[in-house]
């Protein structure tokens, strides 16, 4: 009987020690400090290295060339009514983008008097099927999130989240999955 109890105590007081240990070992791992968010300073900082670099210095010579302050002004014009998200006027005035553009779909539009890339991101199956029926000098309402620019475009790149044409919505990008 006592050869039983044994028995069965003894596998017992082996499970119940390596549960204890194994939830220390857990406690453990959570004391270590998450990553906080890097300050003002650190950012600038890290500018200035990234400033430092060739990318960097082509960068900054992009910026003060005349083509870099065209696309710079011409992003700038549009950027109040891209943080409001209000509308935008447009024409559209190319159904294709500048030869070796790497943004997936898009076409060319003139926002009062400027030119810009409107994209709308990589070409998903019947994602962007209405906006075929796009033709050149069509008159369109535009709604975006974001204006962006980079050296090789001669543009500013407004995403198309919002395409309104004749009173009627043809696209409207779907929310991001996940969240925020």
């Amino acid at each position: 009987m006592k050869k039983a109890i044994y028995a069965l105590i003894l596998p017992l007081v082996v499970v119940g020690g390596l549960v204890f240990a194994n939830r220390e070992i857990k406690n453990e791992n959570s004391k270590k400090p998450t990553p906080r968010p890097p300050s003002a300073a650190e950012m600038k900082a890290e500018l200035r290295k990234w400033e430092a670099t060739p990318a960097g210095i082509m960068f900054k010579k992009w910026q003060t060339s005349p083509d870099g302050k065209k696309v710079l002004a011409g992003a700038a014009k549009i950027g109040k009514p891209v943080n409001a998200f209000t509308n935008m006027e447009a024409v559209i005035t190319s159904l294709s983008l500048p030869p070796g553009s790497r943004l997936g779909f898009g076409v060319m539009v003139r926002i009062d008097g400027v030119d810009y890339i409107l994209s709308f991101g990589p070409k998903q199956p019947d994602e962007f099927q209405q906006l075929h029926s796009l033709k050149v000098n069509d008159k369109i309402i535009i709604r975006s999130h974001n204006v962006s620019y980079a050296p090789k475009y001669s543009y500013p790149i407004v995403s198309g989240d919002y395409i309104e044409r004749d009173s009627k919505i043809i696209y409207e990008r779907p929310p991001n999955k996940g969240g925020c």
